[in-house]
């Protein structure tokens, strides 16, 4: 069964489109994606996938590089122009629009992790914000688990949660608060919560003592378990992890690592991990997409896509080989950069 179909979409920041709430509303007054029993539409932050109010405005990878380059209606210089090409006047100057996701087509079969390897700004988290719905493509079409992210957002959101490179928390509140106020907003009974949340973070090697502990207390490392927690009280179809290990010193980064390992293996979870780590993606992934400046240009197993670069000087070929042939760029060592 395919979980997650990505069949050309393209999505573009900086031209003066109709605005994303503008299309939003419209599609529910078209009767495409009407909220239940009269509600009002749910805003980004409030959607049920896993994003919640606290986590404000993530600063992870491309996203914030687009809108620092571009805004979303093309004024890049505060006073509201744009010339009809979608570019923006500052100074007399123009800036072009950053095309995020070029016409990239992909497919995820259920129980399957997809890896999307590249560098900051290749368009790896703008992609996962469309699967998410929390962006929607300027053309093309994306399904999870046959249903229509545009047409069917309430559905796909109750399928999937996502964990991203800067999860955010209530800092003063322990692991167990944190993850019981989550639980309220996906409507699950507290008590059943409770024991739930114990299973889960310690099955991800928190000690009991720590679950009731401020989260300011925490390492990082820790921290992004707890996050993978909070995507799990959901019990998501589709597991969405943008950078997930990103900063992470080698240890935690290698219990991070362990989890996805057993999530697959034991719950069958389809993921879609987003990293520019190479070891981390041949390590985790059955199949990986390489994307770079918005487009995917290779797409195969780990072993496929080493196959296609002669050995050279005896040296066993590696992914990051294949990405420099492939794009002439290299990938920024992940260990060398600095934590968040």
């Amino acid at each position: 069964m395919t979980a997650v179909v990505v069949q050309d979409v393209y999505k573009k920041f900086g031209k003066p489109a109709e605005s994303f709430w503008k299309r939003m509303f419209s599609s529910q007054q078209n009767g495409k994606d009407a909220a239940p029993n009269g509600a009002a539409p749910q805003s980004e932050n409030r959607n049920g996938n896993g994003h919640n109010p606290q986590d404000g405005n993530p600063k992870d990878s491309e996203a914030a590089q687009l809108t620092k380059i571009e805004p979303l209606n093309g004024n890049g210089n505060g006073n509201g122009h744009s010339n009809e090409n979608g570019h923006s006047n500052e100074n007399g100057k123009a800036k072009p629009a950053v095309i995020a996701v070029n016409h990239v087509s992909f497919s995820v079969e259920k129980g399957e992790i997809f890896g999307v390897l590249g560098p900051n700004g290749g368009g790896k988290s703008t992609l996962i914000r469309l699967i998410s719905t929390l962006l929607i493509p300027d053309s093309g079409k994306i399904s999870v688990f046959g249903f229509d992210v545009e047409k069917n957002a309430m559905q796909v959101q109750q399928m999937i949660n996502r964990v991203s490179v800067e999860a955010s928390f209530f800092k003063k509140l322990s692991p167990m608060e944190n993850l019981v106020y989550g639980a309220r907003l996906y409507g699950i009974d507290s008590k059943q919560t409770r024991k739930q949340v114990v299973e889960i973070l310690t099955r991800l090697g928190l000690e009991k003592r720590s679950i009731h502990s401020p989260m300011e207390e925490m390492s990082r490392g820790m921290q992004q378990k707890v996050a993978i927690a909070r995507a799990l009280l959901s019990h998501p179809q589709l597991l969405l992890l943008d950078e997930p290990t990103t900063g992470l010193d080698p240890r935690s980064k290698r219990e991070v690592q362990a989890i996805i390992r057993e999530l697959r293996e034991k719950d069958g979870t389809t993921m879609l991990l987003t990293t520019h780590d190479m070891n981390e993606a041949e390590m985790l992934c059955d199949r990986i997409a390489i994307m770079d400046s918005g487009k995917v240009v290779a797409l195969d197993t780990p072993t496929a896509l080493k196959q296609r670069i002669p050995i050279k000087d005896g040296k066993e070929t590696t992914l990051e080989d294949v990405f420099l042939e492939l794009t002439g760029k290299k990938l920024a060592n992940p260990e060398e950069e600095p934590a968040p």
